[in-house]
Formats: structure tokens, C-alpha cells, sequence
């Protein structure tokens, strides 16, 4: 899915500021955290027998695809082929479970942020299959650089233990979840603010403000 700029959302200074903001604390984040973020890499490729860095397709500003960049936590499988993930799922590995939890696996995605295919605050870039079900004014959230973090992030933070305690794990998902989370990403562009970046971004790392 691919789509033209729109002429709702951030302003083009609103761009400006958030831009040059992802530009500056991502460099210096990967500088800062590479000792903890090479370790990392290495032990997940010791672990599992892959490449330590996981690339997948996702969609991302304007619907143009990119890959986004994690740490890889989950042996590979061709039994299991859906984008769906629980907290069970017998794919994530003892360590990579430790780096979902603390969300050591996204640091990576300082080098997506710097790249210019997300933003620190935005809605988390999701792959094609649920990208393409997006009509009317929901593309708007397309205007936008994905994110680490955003409302939606925040609101499903225990989104994987959430979906073990369905039945049917991608129908909730498909139904409730991601339903869910455009409403919430199309609220957050149409009335968005610098300040509530910085304020998703504090949320998100010190969970005991959130008020």
C-alpha cells in the first residue's frame, strides 16, 4: 500500500522538530548503548544459529515498505508462519525471552530511526498482510514515521501475554487488537503535539509515571 502526503496531521515545523529530535538522540543512543547492544547481537546469534539481527518487511511512512530491525529472539521455524506472536510461543528462546520482556531486541531500530524509516513516537510499523486492510481516513496514520513507542505501544504493552490468554490468538488480534490500535494511531496524528512525544517516550521507559 503506498499513499501521497495528506493534508491533515503534523505540520510541516511539527516535522521538522520531530525529525531533527530522532536524528539527534538516536546517534547519540547508539553510541551510548553499543556496549550493550553488540553483546547482545553476538549472544542472540550464539543462541540460535542465526544472523543476531532479525530483518522483516514492514510498512512504513506514505506505505513505503522497509525492515525493520530487531534482535533476534525467536529460532527459526517453518512450521509456524504467522506474524502473530504470544508470549508462549515455543519459537522465543530463554534469552530472547529476556530481551522481549526488558525490550532489549529493538534497540536496532536506533539504526531504522537514524535511517529515516521511523521515529522515535509513532505507530509501530506493522507488516503488509495488516497494513493493507487500512481505508478512508485510517491512512493517515501512514503520514507519519512508525514508532518505537506511541498511545497504542503504551495501552498493548503485555499485548503477547494477552493474546495467550485467547482462544483464538490471531482472531482477537485481527478483531479487537488491531482495530483497536488504528483508532488509537489515527488520534494520535490528527491531534499530534511534541510534548505528548516526549511524554509517551518518559512513559515508556519509567512505566510509574503513567498516569
Amino acid at each position: 500500500m503506498t499513499m501521497e502526503p495528506v493534508s491533515i496531521g503534523l505540520t510541516s515545523v511539527q516535522r521538522v522538530i520531530k525529525r531533527s529530535f530522532d536524528i539527534l538522540f538516536s546517534a547519540a543512543g547508539l553510541i551510548i548503548l553499543s556496549w550493550l547492544m553488540i553483546p547482545a547481537i553476538i549472544s542472540a546469534r550464539l543462541d540460535t544459529g542465526h544472523s543476531g539481527i532479525f530483518r522483516q518487511r514492514r510498512v512504513g511512512l506514505y506505505g513505503k515498505h522497509f525492515n525493520v530491525m530487531k534482535i533476534r529472539t525467536m529460532q527459526v521455524s517453518d512450521k509456524i508462519t504467522t506474524t502473530v506472536t504470544t508470549a508462549h510461543d515455543p519459537r522465543i528462546t530463554r534469552f530472547g525471552g529476556f530481551l522481549r520482556k526488558t525490550k532489549l531486541d529493538e534497540l536496532p531500530q536506533l539504526i531504522n530511526i537514524l535511517r529515516g524509516d521511523m521515529s522515535f513516537v509513532g505507530p509501530r510499523p506493522d507488516v503488509p498482510e495488516y497494513m493493507d486492510k487500512l481505508t478512508g481516513g485510517d491512512g493517515i496514520i501512514l503520514s507519519v514515521r512508525p514508532g518505537i513507542t506511541g498511545p497504542a505501544t503504551i495501552k498493548y504493552r503485555k499485548e503477547e501475554q494477552l493474546l495467550v490468554e485467547q482462544q483464538n490468538p490471531k482472531q482477537f488480534n485481527d478483531e479487537v487488537i488491531f482495530p483497536d490500535k488504528v483508532r488509537i494511531n489515527r488520534c494520535y496524528v490528527e491531534n499530534y503535539s511534541f510534548s505528548a512525544d516526549l511524554r509517551y517516550i518518559c512513559v515508556t521507559l519509567f512505566p510509574a509515571t503513567e498516569s
